[in-house]
């Protein structure tokens, strides 16, 4: 265990002063570690490490620590400082003896044992990556709902087991040898790929991204064993993998293995040439941006991702799509709707790209205008847009359908039905505790304080209280 210095070196790095930064508010406060770790649902040797920068410290950590500790932002802000100040290579915390106590990647511990394609194969829980004692769960935090790092144990005592995941057991030497021996991996890798993507439909991406993190690792070793096109072709079903995996983990609310997941696939869509997968990921990029609270950061990626894009292509179309939204989350109305035109007129022009944005259709681009149009408070056009997109949904998109209902609910809300609001929600509210989507919760923790001060009508207090027990609750 490393020595928490009373005071800062002269050397000291970003992380450190971060978490010297912690310690002080902490003593400041006449908090404990363990009294804080409690109250923050963080596990009391991780604080310990996040203090000593002995442990990569999650965005959504700093936040709650924040908030509890009465930081007024500072952690917050002094979290960007240290994401920014730390060297690009290497953006854990390193210790005084300058090892990395973590890899950057939360894949997971090693290669799984060739497996063969069923669904169990893909549904089985794990752990999101190297903290196989913490997963990142929803907690109501001083009226809130935040996705926070818990420990295991905690989820697990508190009655709502379903979305403490449990680990998925590493690969022994054997089974990497057995591996190795295995026949062209190609196919076999790219129909799991398409079977985790319809399982993430049906009970959503919490089960589902460990697997996928596993199979990932298997993936990059049959790729690093391989030459010539054949490692090209592998590499290019990684970079989609990798991007697969960020869509599911940016979906559980783990912002920074989302981050890591899609930079990665941007860096080998580059290695393999294939325009089509930089357009995409960078029209990904956006996505993430604008969901986590940079907008202005998605427009410049949208913006990119349609000069890569071949003209004419629906990955143009898809391009189009982000930047209108990020326009309605600034408040731009005009240049939103202007987008959402473009992207029409796109699409009657667009061909057929294979893969690439095979679902899109005007119906798809009417429901993307209605998030925009709730982002702009035109709540009655998003309320009629999202029960539309619900009358056309196929009923096996379970966890889209929990999107949809969390979307269009919050909209009712808006336009005054409170009822009929608490009615959806309390729909999306089942879908929710079976998927663990951080969407749908997202947009639940909107809908719940909008009917915060309707808790006398009808509906409303049952609402909140099913959401109550399907989140945790600091002690």
């Amino acid at each position: 265990m490393g020595q928490q210095p009373n005071e800062l070196t002269p050397d000291a790095g970003p992380w450190h002063r971060w978490g010297y930064e912690l310690r002080q508010f902490r003593e400041a406060r006449l908090l404990s570690q363990q009294a804080l770790a409690r109250r923050a649902l963080i596990d009391r040797s991780h604080l310990g490490r996040f203090e000593r920068a002995e442990r990569p410290v999650p965005k959504h950590a700093a936040i709650t620590l924040d908030d509890i500790l009465d930081a007024a932002g500072a952690l917050v802000r002094g979290w960007d400082s240290a994401e920014r100040e730390a060297p690009q290579d290497c953006s854990v915390p390193v210790s005084r003896a300058g090892t990395a106590t973590h890899g950057a990647s939360t894949r997971g511990h090693g290669a799984s044992a060739p497996e063969t394609l069923a669904m169990n194969a893909v549904v089985r829980a794990g752990s999101l990556g190297d903290d196989t004692d913490t997963v990142v769960v929803p907690a109501r935090i001083h009226g809130r709902i935040l996705f926070v790092p818990v420990p295991r144990r905690v989820v697990l005592a508190s009655g709502i087991a379903g979305l403490a995941a449990t680990a998925m057991p590493a690969a022994t030497p054997a089974a990497a040898t057995e591996l190795a021996d295995m026949g062209s991996p190609f196919e076999h890798f790219a129909q799991l790929r398409r079977v985790m993507i319809q399982t993430d439909n049906l009970i959503g991406p919490r089960h589902v991204l460990p697997a996928l993190q596993q199979h990932l690792v298997s993936l990059a070793t049959r790729r690093r064993a391989a030459r010539g096109t054949d490692a090209i072709k592998l590499l290019a079903l990684e970079t989609r993998y990798e991007e697969l995996a960020g869509w599911f983990a940016q979906d559980i609310g783990d912002e920074r293995t989302a981050h890591g997941h899609t930079a990665k696939a941007l860096d080998a869509s580059h290695i393999t040439g294939e325009t089509d997968l930089t357009a995409y990921i960078l029209g990904r990029k956006a996505q993430l941006a604008v969901d986590t609270g940079h907008p202005v950061d998605a427009l410049g990626l949208a913006a990119a991702a349609r000069r890569t894009a071949r003209p004419g292509s629906r990955l143009e179309v898809i391009a189009v799509l982000h930047e209108a939204h990020a326009h309605a989350v600034l408040g731009e109305g005009g240049e939103a709707h202007r987008a959402y035109d473009t992207a029409l007129t796109l699409l009657v022009r667009a061909g057929s790209d294979g893969v690439w944005g095979s679902w899109l259709d005007a119906a798809y681009i009417s429901t993307a205008r209605a998030r925009s149009l709730a982002a702009l408070g035109d709540y009655a056009q998003a309320a009629a847009g999202f029960d539309s997109a619900l009358a056309l949904l196929p009923p096996t998109y379970r966890r889209d359908r929990g999107v949809y209902l969390a979307r269009a609910a919050r909209a009712h809300a808006g336009t005054g039905n409170v009822t009929l609001a608490a009615r959806i929600g309390g729909q999306a509210v089942g879908i929710a505790a079976e998927t663990g989507s951080a969407r749908i919760f997202g947009q639940l923790d909107r809908l719940d304080q909008a009917l915060a001060p309707a808790t006398g009508e009808d509906g409303v207090a049952e609402f909140r209280a099913s959401l109550d027990r399907i989140v945790l609750h600091p002690a």
